[in-house]
């Protein structure tokens, strides 16, 4: 027990390290887990001898991988996308697995062993791919659109391959596989018939009732019970784990706990799947690998070819346009976590040899590694494959007049550039936006728009329209990066024009500030500032009054309103947590180093820690000058970065 104890100990100390490492560098918390069984294994430092002692445990993980995917599993959202997710989704992973296993065949000559290696490959990185699009702000681009109908088409096909490897390897038994495929299917169905009775019928009156007693560990321990008893189900049935788990996950997927469940179970998941992926670095044959890494960069370049053309082919002829048809195969061209779920299952089965698991193991990894940045290059990769269809677009857009230079420019034509738009129509102002989407300018040009179609972030665009003469330009992207891209582009060309610029929050203000911003309105603080406005002309304050307010605010830079005191669900991604501002309130105890002591002395501005205020008893002091001496009992809020607040609260009170 205290073997397996510090077995245990030195993984997750492992694991925290590398996880820790990998973020800090955008790399996805998976490969750390890979990477650390690597570490961990036999070919390294052989700390765990024998990886099938945590097989159990590792497959518990899949088990609630396959039930959170249950959880996500939308009857309403398949049918809105159905066209791409079983025409170019379904396309895609047969058509692939079939090349995959035709290739691996002539390699191997085995069919049995080339039938997982095509379901493998044909399998992308859902996980690592939802992820980096939510952070380029692609997913709800066409092609991230496409790319997200795959995965979920790619994630439903897991299912009936964790069926079919399983009487893969009972292939030479008494009965033939496809008898065995029969019976299985009926197996299956009979195990879906009573899995969504008891979900229809039952389980939303037990749910009901924990709901009511509002005891957060009985919710917990309920749906963790609900996951494995519909596991053990399947699993009695002879059929896979996960696919009970992904069951029991598509009955709750519809009710009103499903954001409830998937928050509970995210943890455990997280955490047990971590393990899973440990344990399929510990399968990785180090030796192999580096004496075949020029075979498996071979591997990578492709099986992406292959899974670029093949989705190209099939979105071209779902009428998709050509770039986005390259894009989506080019974000999918990696093999993903479901791939390690195969692959593990095969050696179980002992369908794959190790040598080939190694590889297979290899090339995922080598995939994942570089995913991120192939997602965030993704225009530039493929530009040059339709480039002249790029061209074409643009020539049949019919752009507007731009001989003379507009009052005003919009750049960004989305819904907040839209409304600009609107009312300077309204007000006669002569204006023009910018906006490189080719469906939205033909659609705004149609409806009577002045829109140029244009990348705002190009020097010949700019000079197209005049950039370098107009006195006010408007920025509404989005995406505060394209904004801060813009911002810079015009300033090279124009350093006199007024650039009020719109930001998400204000996280990047003082960067858009510095870049030449004239204004910088964030989306979040003006909310806050119209809900004040509405709360104090409610409460009979003169809109005279009000307006001064909001007016003051915005003249400096909404410095009041910078800095919040941090709770339980403040996003504290490791990205953003330097440019956060956050509030914090330090009681000065009567043996604290700041008693007595001015502010001047105590030199707070070298630690990026401002002082709001400090509260004396009753009294509130909102302005605090350097000559202000602080005494025992005394509360000071503190503002600044959470590691400079941590550094100020220290230095108070310990020096």
């Amino acid at each position: 027990m205290n073997g397996a104890f510090a077995d245990v100990l030195l993984l997750l100390a492992i694991a925290v390290a590398l996880v820790w490492a990998f973020r800090r560098i955008k790399l996805p918390a998976i490969l750390a887990y890979l990477v650390a069984g690597i570490i961990a294994g036999p070919d390294v430092t052989a700390w765990i001898k024998d990886p099938n002692d945590y097989h159990f445990v590792a497959e518990l993980g899949v088990v609630l991988l396959l039930f959170s995917l249950g959880l996500e599993f939308s009857l309403p959202k398949m049918i809105a996308m159905r066209r791409l997710v079983f025409g170019l989704g379904a396309g895609e992973v047969i058509i692939c697995t079939l090349i995959f296993a035709g290739l691996a065949y002539i390699w191997m000559g085995d069919w049995t062993a080339a039938m997982v290696i095509g379901g493998t490959l044909a399998l992308s990185s859902t996980a690592v791919v939802i992820k980096q699009l939510g952070e380029s702000s692609q997913l709800t681009t066409r092609k991230g659109q496409a790319t997200v109908a795959v995965l979920l088409f790619q994630d439903i096909a897991v299912v009936p391959m964790l069926i079919i490897i399983p009487l893969l390897a009972a292939e030479n038994a008494q009965v033939g596989i496809w008898e065995s495929l029969g019976i299985a299917l009926l197996k299956g169905a009979g195990v879906v018939v009573v899995l969504m009775a008891i979900g229809k019928w039952v389980l939303p009156h037990i749910f009901r009732e924990i709901a009511r007693l509002r005891t957060d560990e009985l919710f917990v321990l309920a749906t963790l019970l609900v996951a494995l008893v519909a596991g053990g189900l399947t699993h009695v049935f002879g059929l896979s784990m996960a696919l009970g788990a992904f069951l029991a996950g598509m009955m709750l997927g519809e009710s009103k706990y499903k954001h409830q469940l998937e928050a509970d179970i995210r943890p455990f998941r997280d955490i047990l799947m971590g393990l899973f992926f440990i344990t399929v670095g510990m399968q990785l044959n180090l030796a192999v690998f580096w004496q075949n890494l020029h075979w498996i960069l071979l591997a990578v370049l492709l099986i992406g070819a292959i899974k670029m053309v093949v989705v190209r082919l099939l979105a071209g002829v779902m009428g998709e346009r050509e770039e986005d048809a390259w894009g989506a195969g080019l974000m999918l061209f990696q093999m993903g976590e479901f791939g390690f779920v195969l692959v593990s299952l095969a050696l179980t089965y002992a369908i794959l040899p190790q040598d080939i698991a190694s590889l297979l193991v290899g090339v995922g990894v080598l995939g994942m590694a570089v995913t991120p940045l192939v997602i965030q290059r993704c225009r530039q990769l493929v530009t040059p494959l339709v480039r002249g269809r790029s061209r074409s677009d643009e020539e049949d857009i019919t752009q507007p007049d731009v001989s003379e230079p507009k009052r005003v420019l919009v750049l960004g034509f989305g819904r907040v550039g839209q409304t600009i738009s609107r009312f300077l129509t309204n007000e006669g102002i002569d204006h023009l936006a910018i906006d490189h989407d080719t469906k939205r300018v033909q659609e705004a040009i149609a409806g009577g728009a002045k829109v140029y179609f244009g990348d705002a972030a190009r020097r010949d665009i700019l000079k197209a329209v005049h950039a370098d003469q107009v006195e006010l330009i408007i920025i509404s992207f989005a995406e505060d990066y394209k904004a801060l891209e813009v911002l810079k582009a015009i300033r090279e060309v124009n350093d006199h024009a007024e650039i009020i610029v719109r930001s998400r929050d204000d996280l990047r203000l003082q960067e858009m500030m510095e870049a030449g911003a004239t204004q910088v309105v964030p989306d979040t603080l003006e909310a806050s500032l119209m809900l004040v406005s509405q709360v104090l002309s409610r409460s009979g304050i003169p809109i005279r009054r009000i307006l001064s307010r909001l007016d003051q605010a915005r003249r400096s830079h909404y410095g009041d309103m910078h800095g919040f005191y941090p709770g339980e669900t403040t996003d504290m991604d490791p990205e953003k947590i330097d440019r956060l501002l956050f509030l914090h309130a330090v009681q000065l105890s009567d043996n604290a180093y700041a008693c007595g002591k001015e502010l001047r002395q105590l030199g707070l501005d070298e630690l990026a820690v401002q002082v709001k205020s400090v509260r004396r008893g009753d009294d509130e002091f909102s302005e605090v000058r350097g000559d202000f001496s602080l005494a025992k009992g005394d509360v000071v809020l503190l503002a600044g970065g959470p590691r400079a607040i941590e550094a100020g609260e220290s230095y108070l009170l310990n020096g």
